[in-house]
C-alpha cells in the first residue's frame, strides 16, 4: 500500500489517498481466493476444487475484491498512517475510489486527528478554598455516637412511652367501623420516631403506658403507594405490650479507658477535634482542588472532535460492566432492572467522559508548555511498585503494559501536580456574594 496524498480537510480532518499496485492487489486477490475456496462449491467441482478463473466467471471478476482490499488494509494500514505523521482518534473510513486487475486499487482515508490544544494562564488559577469550622457539637455528636454503640437496652415500666423508645406493639386500622386489609399487627417492633409508620403516627404512640389501649388516628398521605388508601383518615386501635429504650454509659475516663486508646474524657476530645479538623482540612483541600481542575477544563476553548468523547463514554460503560461482573450482574440484567437501554446509560456518561478528555488534553498541552519529561528511572520506580503490588517481575509488567500510554500518564500527573501547586485560594467572590 503506497500513500499517495496527505490533505488537510477541516478542522481535526484529513484525507489519505492510498493505492495498491497491481501486483499487490493480484496477490491479495489470490491469498483472499486460497481462504475461501474450501466453501465454494459449483456443479462439476467437487467443493473446495473449484478454480479461481471458475469462480470469477460465475460469481463475477471482482467476487474477491473486497475481502483482498480488507486484508490489505488490515495489514498494511497502520503503516501508512505512521507515515502520514497523523495522530488519529478513530478508525478511518474507507472509501473505494477505483479497482481493477490492471491498475490495482485507489482508496480514500477520512481520518480524524487528535485536535491541537491551545492553553495559557494555566499556572495560578485561582478558586475559593472553605474549611468548615468544627465545633464542641461536632465533637459532642461523636461522642455520643460511641456511646450509643456501647448502649445496653433495658426495659421500662415505670413511665410511658417516648420518641427514641422501642415498643412492641398490637395494632388494627379503620376506616370508619371497617378494618382493613394490612393494618394489623401483633407484638411489632417500632422504634418511636423511625417514620417506618405514616406520618403522625408513632408521635401519638408515644405517652401511653403498656398495658393502655388507646386509638390513633392518622391520615393518609395523598401519594401513599396504596390508592385506595391514599388521602383517607383511618382509626388505629393500639395497645403496647412493652418499652424498652437504650442505656447510654456515662462519660467518664473509665468509659474512655474502656473504648478508647485514651485516659481521660479530655483526650478523648481533643483527638476527636484534631481528626474532624483534619478531616474538614481534606474535604476543602479537595473541594478546592476540583474547583480548579474544573477552571482548567474550561480553558479548553479548541473544537474537538465528537468521537473522542464517544470512546471515553464506552470505556467507562466498559468499566461499570467490569464491575457489575464482579458483583455477580451482567449489563444486560442491569439494564433490566434499571429500564434503560444501552444507549440511555451511556448518554449519563457523556458529560464525564467530556469533562475528562478535554483535562486530558489540556495536561498533555501543559507538559508540553513546560517541557515536562519522565526519567528512566522514575518510570522504573512506578513500574516496579506495581509489580510488587501485582507479585510480578519488572519485566513482566513491561511486557504487560503499554510503555508509551504509561509514560503519558506519568507526564499528565505531573502537569496536574504543577496545575494544583501553583493555584492560588481566592475567596473574594464568596465573600461578596456572603457580604449581599
Amino acid at each position: 500500500m503506497i500513500l499517495k496524498s496527505n490533505e488537510k480537510t477541516d478542522i481535526n480532518m484529513s484525507e489519505l489517498t492510498v493505492e495498491i499496485d497491481a501486483a499487490s492487489f493480484e496477490k491479495a486477490v489470490e491469498a483472499a481466493y486460497q481462504q475461501e475456496k474450501k466453501n465454494i462449491s459449483l456443479p462439476g467441482f467437487r467443493k473446495g476444487k473449484v478454480p479461481r478463473k471458475m469462480c470469477e466467471r460465475t460469481f463475477g471478476e471482482n467476487v474477491f475484491y473486497e475481502q483482498a482490499i480488507n486484508m490489505v488494509l488490515n495489514t498494511e494500514m497502520y503503516d501508512v498512517i505512521v507515515e502520514s505523521g497523523l495522530d488519529l482518534v478513530d478508525t478511518p473510513k474507507v472509501e473505494l475510489i477505483s479497482c481493477d486487475k490492471e491498475n490495482g486499487a485507489v482508496l480514500k482515508l477520512t481520518c480524524v486527528t487528535k485536535p491541537v490544544i491551545s492553553i495559557a494562564d494555566y499556572k495560578g488559577i485561582a478558586a475559593p478554598k472553605s474549611v468548615r469550622e468544627v465545633t464542641d457539637e461536632d465533637v459532642d455528636g461523636q461522642i455520643k455516637t460511641m456511646q450509643q454503640r456501647n448502649a445496653r437496652i433495658v426495659s421500662v415500666d415505670d413511665r410511658a412511652a417516648e420518641m427514641g423508645d422501642e415498643v412492641k406493639l398490637n395494632f388494627e386500622g379503620f376506616f370508619g367501623e371497617d378494618a382493613f386489609e394490612g393494618g394489623k399487627g401483633e407484638d411489632f417492633q417500632l422504634k418511636l420516631g423511625s417514620g417506618q409508620f405514616i406520618p403522625g403516627f408513632e408521635e401519638q404512640v408515644a405517652g401511653h403506658n403498656i398495658g393502655e389501649d388507646f386509638d390513633v388516628v392518622v391520615t393518609f398521605p395523598e401519594n401513599y403507594q396504596m390508592t385506595d388508601y391514599a388521602g383517607k383518615e383511618a382509626t388505629f386501635k393500639c395497645r403496647i405490650n412493652a418499652i424498652t429504650c437504650e442505656e447510654l454509659p456515662e462519660l467518664d475516663d473509665e468509659f474512655v479507658k474502656d473504648t478508647s486508646d485514651f485516659d481521660t474524657v479530655d483526650e478523648l476530645k481533643a483527638d476527636i477535634r484534631k481528626k474532624l479538623e483534619e478531616t474538614a482540612e481534606n474535604q476543602a483541600k479537595a473541594a478546592f482542588e476540583n474547583a480548579v481542575i474544573d477552571a482548567l477544563i474550561a480553558k479548553v476553548q479548541d473544537p474537538i472532535p465528537h468521537c473522542m468523547f464517544e470512546h471515553r463514554a464506552d470505556s467507562l460503560m466498559n468499566n461499570f460492566a467490569a464491575q457489575l461482573k464482579q458483583n455477580g450482574l451482567d449489563m444486560d440484567t442491569y439494564l433490566q432492572y434499571t429500564g434503560m437501554d444501552a444507549d440511555s446509560l451511556k448518554a449519563t456518561y457523556l458529560e464525564r467522559a467530556e469533562n475528562e478528555v478535554k483535562l486530558r488534553l489540556a495536561l498533555e498541552k501543559v507538559a508540553e508548555l513546560e517541557n515536562i519529561a519522565v526519567t528512566d528511572e522514575e518510570l522504573d520506580a512506578e513500574l516496579t511498585k506495581i509489580a510488587e503490588d501485582n507479585k510480578l517481575t519488572l519485566d513482566d509488567v513491561k511486557a504487560r503494559i503499554p510503555m508509551d500510554d504509561f509514560k503519558i500518564d506519568m507526564l499528565v500527573t505531573k502537569a496536574m501536580d504543577l496545575v494544583k501547586e501553583t493555584a492560588v485560594v481566592d475567596n473574594s467572590a464568596s465573600e461578596e456574594t456572603a457580604a449581599e
